[in-house]
């Protein structure tokens, strides 16, 4: 794979100076070459300031620093438009706190020669979760199949945050026009890429849930998701928008 296209992972971070050194080093010792996209909430843990030390010793690694804590989804929109004027193919997503494990990588790169956009699946065969109590296993599948089933979505892992992207679909599906943050956000980011008409893939993954450092997910961010399905399910707007970046004009 020595050829294959540009690719940047965006990893949007808030108090995570414990994973990103780790996380940056096991991204760049892939077989595949893969540049790395950190934005940084303003983290009061110095996570920003671990970010710059490593962004000192390659050029593959590039830092967006953002006054305070303004959001997941924001942060993946300033991600996408810095990776498109940059002349990115493949633009994937992750987590910082090693619920998703980089080794995956690959296969997700794989996947996009066939496929618009490739999903790190849970709910496909071969994947699954570790270090979950069985109340929040519970919760994760109902979520996704009340989302697949309400909106009509094929992705079984439709809140998933380990993907990549061929910039093609990025430029067509405009960010800045998605409502939603925070993990509904990428419900969203979803449902816009299959109404849109591109094809999607997911390859199984096994997340697993962080060992170090405080879990961002709450109880709003589920109310925050039911609300935006109830929302989709009654849109009648346009899934393509004007386009991101410089590339697409």
């Amino acid at each position: 794979m020595s050829d294959f296209p540009r690719a940047v992972v965006i990893i949007p971070t808030y108090n995570e100076a414990e994973n990103i050194p780790s996380l940056v080093e096991r991204i760049l010792g892939l077989e595949v070459k893969v540049d790395v996209l950190i934005v940084d909430d303003n983290s009061p843990d110095g996570t920003g300031q671990v970010a710059d030390e490593l962004a000192r010793t390659t050029s593959r690694v590039q830092v967006i620093h953002r006054p305070h804590k303004l959001g997941l989804g924001t942060a993946y929109t300033e991600g996408f438009i810095r990776a498109l004027d940059q002349g990115y193919d493949r633009i994937l997503t992750m987590d910082a706190d090693f619920s998703h494990n980089p080794r995956y990588i690959p296969a997700l790169l794989r996947l996009t020669e066939a496929y618009d956009l490739a999903i790190g699946s849970r709910y496909v065969p071969g994947g699954g979760v570790r270090l979950w109590g069985w109340h929040r296993r519970v919760l994760s599948r109902g979520a996704n199949l009340f989302a697949r089933t309400l909106l009509g979505l094929q992705a079984h892992d439709c809140t998933a945050g380990f993907r990549c992207y061929r910039a093609t679909v990025l430029e067509a599906i405009n960010p800045h026009s998605i409502q939603a943050d925070g993990y509904s956000y990428l419900l969203e980011m979803l449902w816009r890429v299959q109404r849109a008409g591109f094809s999607i893939a997911e390859t199984p993954i096994v997340f697993t849930d962080r060992r170090r450092g405080a879990s961002k997910i709450s109880q709003k961010e589920i109310f925050h998701a039911a609300g935006t399905v109830f929302r989709l399910v009654f849109s009648t707007s346009d899934p393509i928008s004007r386009p991101l970046s410089s590339r697409s004009e």
